[in-house]
């Protein structure tokens, strides 16, 4: 049953017209230039620890800053590391989970985010056997495994990788299941003629790290719809998926797809659906006097609760029009650049990059927590305009995130000038945990790539991150510790 206004705005004036509902909830902010809640009295009395780990020391590498006491491998590297099969790492390494394999190892499916005809990449996804839905496309994911004994560098054991999809194009985000699967997921609306393409693209795959054959086929989840999809989460108790949308003319969306009656999530299950099953809608969100909200952006303080509803999509495949502009004024609330997702603490975490001309109000970054069972949607994190991108010391652009195990947020910068990753703790402050140092520009001219697919394994033991350009997968350790705010 949705919630209706009605039903929020009583809500809200029975926990104090919005503002305890911002103060109940717990808070994330950014600083410089961050659009903070205040702290109460008491904590004012006593500043806690700085979070963190203590600043970032140059490689002399010249390819990943990190605090003292962290270290990195390359895992994968686009035009050195090769496949099983013989070719080359695939470049713009995107979206990525680690999932538990065999005899302690990890194994790793990593999108390659690589969009428009094959010949346009020196190193797109090799057309493995089977594994392939249109040979005319680029993209598609790996496999990598990674030995449990591999951080030892005198260790024999050495990575593995193969192709887990081919023929997709542009997969970014992605998202892993409850199930054991991955979610690769294609940021385009390119149809069969267009664009170099032989069949229709936009749309979601699954992916099985641990069984090859399961792969074989591949057969897109038209359930989920046709849009430039970025990231998906899957709700393990209600059984719904979200989806984020990245687009302009107009903004994107965040979807809910509810399965049919009867329907029982699990390996490979998603593909048998018909291309229309289940209810694909769009969502809609209201503040706390019962007003619509048309944009996300409208939201300039932490805190901020929007009651949300949701729209059925008209035509899920956009068969002659994209699923976003299928929707008047007034019927769904949109964003600028929604990106990466990550299920936990019984809800979706939802970032929304940043927001320019396009958007009523500008920033340089959001995370939004939506909360299925108060259906509600509550602003973690927001970045005000960094005005100097190439100075140190600020973050904008948040993508791809991820919650750690040592407390908070771990969000993937693709910003202007430098690129971190960098934290995020419950009372409301960041930290830098590495800097992107490789330099694909000139020295006149700095340029840094964006991070990727952040992601700890399964043991929390090892942060895996991506340079997305050209294309390097990292595996991060260190003496973590519990990031929760005050107890630092």
């Amino acid at each position: 049953m949705p919630l209706s206004r009605r039903d929020f705005v009583h809500r809200s004036a029975l926990t104090g017209a919005g503002v305890a509902l911002a103060g109940a909830v717990d808070v994330l902010a950014t600083a410089p230039g961050a659009l903070a809640v205040s702290r109460g009295e008491d904590d004012r009395h006593s500043e806690p620890h700085a979070p963190g780990y203590g600043p970032l020391i140059d490689d002399p590498a010249g390819l990943l800053a990190l605090p003292a006491g962290f270290s990195y491998r390359i895992v994968t590297r686009t035009g050195t590391t090769t496949l099983d099969s013989g070719e080359f790492t695939p470049s713009n390494h995107d979206g990525t989970a680690a999932f538990a394999g065999e005899r302690g190892a990890t194994l790793l499916v990593n999108n390659h985010e690589l969009g428009g005809p094959r010949a346009k990449w020196p190193y797109p996804v090799p057309l493995a056997e089977d594994l392939v839905y249109d040979p005319a496309a680029a993209g598609g994911c790996t496999v990598v495994e990674v030995p449990r004994h591999w951080q030892d560098r005198h260790h024999a054991d050495t990575v593995s990788e193969w192709v887990g999809i081919a023929g997709t194009s542009t997969n970014c985000a992605g998202g892993a299941t409850p199930w054991g699967t991955w979610l690769t997921c294609e940021e385009t609306e390119d149809r069969a003629g267009s664009n170099g393409m032989t069949k229709d693209h936009g749309y979601v795959f699954e992916v099985d790290p641990h069984d090859r054959r399961a792969n074989r086929h591949p057969r897109p989840v038209k359930a989920l719809g046709r849009y430039a999809h970025e990231a998906v989460v899957v709700d393990p108790k209600r059984g719904h998926l979200y989806l984020t949308e990245d687009a302009a003319g107009p903004n994107g969306l965040l979807y809910r797809w509810t399965p049919p009656h009867g329907f029982h999530h699990g390996r490979g299950r998603l593909a048998t659906l018909d291309d229309n099953a289940g209810v694909l809608q769009a969502f809609r969100c209201f503040d706390s006097g019962g007003r619509f909200v048309d944009d996300l952006s409208r939201a300039t303080r932490i805190g901020t609760v929007y009651g949300v509803d949701w729209v059925d999509v008209p035509d899920r495949d956009a068969r002659t029009t994209s699923v976003r502009k299928q929707f008047t004024e007034g019927q769904v609330t949109r964003a600028r650049k929604l990106e990466g997702m990550w299920w936990a603490d019984g809800g979706t975490y939802v970032v929304s990059s940043f927001a320019r001309e396009e958007s009523p109000v500008q920033h340089d970054g959001a995370v939004w927590f939506y909360d299925p069972s108060r259906r509600t949607l509550t602003l973690k994190v927001l970045l005000g305009v960094n005005a100097e991108p190439e100075k140190d010391g600020a973050f904008d652009g948040p993508d791809n995130i991820t919650v750690s195990p040592h407390g908070g947020l771990i969000i993937a910068e693709d910003g202007n000038g430098l690129q971190h990753l960098f934290g995020a703790v419950d009372d409301g402050r960041t930290y830098p945990l590495a800097r992107n140092e490789l330099n694909i520009g000139t020295e006149a001219e700095p340029e840094y790539s964006e991070f990727t697919g952040v992601t700890f394994s399964p043991d929390g033991g090892t942060l895996f991150a991506n340079i997305q350009t050209p294309g390097i997968m990292l595996a991060i350790t260190g003496p973590w510790r519990r990031q929760n705010g005050k107890d630092c």
